[in-house]
């Protein structure tokens, strides 16, 4: 079962690529607090989120291309109804 995606048993759930753009969001947020802060370890950590965001945006990317297949391919996902695997 998944807990934050969409899924035959979670049909509430959310694409791949809203959950990162939301954690993406969340990240930028939490960078906006420390960037002003010159410790080190503020630093450090800031330029760790940068790299983390840089990824994210590959991630999301990829996400939505899954998606884009998924859609052209089969149409659009129904509720409880997987479009490719095993249901």
């Amino acid at each position: 079962m998944t807990h934050f995606l969409s899924s035959d048993q979670n049909p509430e759930g959310h694409k791949l690529e809203e959950v990162l753009r939301k954690v993406r969001n969340d990240i930028i947020y939490r960078a906006t607090k420390i960037m002003e802060d010159v410790k080190p370890e503020a630093q450090h950590v800031l330029n760790n989120n940068l790299e983390i965001l840089g990824l994210l945006a590959d991630a999301i990317q990829l996400a939505e291309d899954s998606t884009n297949v998924l859609d052209k391919s089969f149409g659009s996902s129904r509720a409880g109804s997987p479009r490719i695997g095993n249901g």
